[in-house]
């Protein structure tokens, strides 16, 4: 019994990879570290895309005539979609959590669709569609080389 109460040494992996607090020379300027830094901005820009599609939708600076019950029922659909969407997008990329990507590039694609596909909701710029599939091969890029550069 007395065997059993003894303290063992602690092993090296035995310690637990979130707890530690230091961190190497080697790990500062990684790839993985620039994904999360890409990450947080893509966060903030989904935190104000948010923000607008809820101002939209309470009708801030919007005419007295003109606001959110003005618009079609496809816009006002769209705006209610991104509105929650990117501000639950937003905060699942600033944790750096994995289902934040993928809620960020549901929101992303569906952008980049709705100003292809459905031109009259938003008004069909190309130019917002070319910076979404731009971002979107960013995230994909910074998403491999971080993944090859963990230790096997």
């Amino acid at each position: 019994m007395s065997d059993q109460l003894q303290r063992r040494p602690a092993r090296p992996g035995d310690m637990l990879d979130p707890v530690r607090t230091g961190r190497g020379a080697e790990a500062r300027g990684s790839w993985t570290e620039y994904l999360v830094l890409f990450l947080r901005v893509m966060a903030a820009v989904s935190l104000i895309k948010g923000l607008y599609h809820w101002a939209a939708v309470c009708g801030v600076g919007a005419p007295a005539d003109g606001g959110f019950e003005a618009h079609t029922r496809a816009w006002q659909a769209a705006t209610v979609f991104f509105a929650v969407l990117d501000l639950v997008a937003a905060v699942g990329l600033w944790l750096a959590a994995p289902w934040g990507a993928v809620v960020w590039l549901t929101s992303v694609v569906s952008t980049a669709m709705v100003e292809i596909f459905f031109p009259q909701i938003y008004g069909g710029s190309i130019l917002i569609a070319l910076i979404a599939v731009a971002l979107v091969g960013v995230y994909l890029a910074l998403a491999i080389v971080a993944a090859r550069e963990r230790p096997k």
